[in-house]
């Protein structure tokens, strides 16, 4: 089974290779993820999310740098930066439940400033 500390890794690579089926291969099919937008539940809502994301970090010049990842058992948490043509990510963190080797829930909060 896959640990915490494995999936959250591969999550991460899987943002930074912009593979969105691989992102949304970490979720458990009935997967809750809140964001400050609202609450996202299972795996076609959070694609919707990450399409957008992934979009926006395909332009040139995008920059994300993880900061801190701190992992207790099935519970992790990470703290990130980013640059995009679009916004710059001041602040980005991340908090995941795993169960079954799967994100069971996730939530996201940022503090991110459009740059146009």
């Amino acid at each position: 089974m896959t640990t915490t500390t494995e999936l959250v890794q591969r999550h991460i690579q899987s943002f930074n290779a912009r593979d969105l089926e691989g992102i949304l291969s970490d979720y458990a099919p009935g997967a809750v993820f809140f964001t400050p937008a609202g609450t996202l539940r299972g795996r076609e809502a959070i694609r919707g999310f990450f399409s957008v994301l992934l979009a926006e970090f395909s332009k040139p010049g995008a920059v994300f740098t993880l900061g801190q990842q701190h992992v207790e058992g099935d519970h992790a948490y990470i703290l990130w930066t980013a640059l995009t043509a679009d916004n710059l990510y001041e602040l980005g963190t991340d908090t995941f439940f795993v169960r079954d080797g799967e994100i069971a829930v996730q939530s996201f909060a940022g503090k991110v400033t459009a740059r146009n």
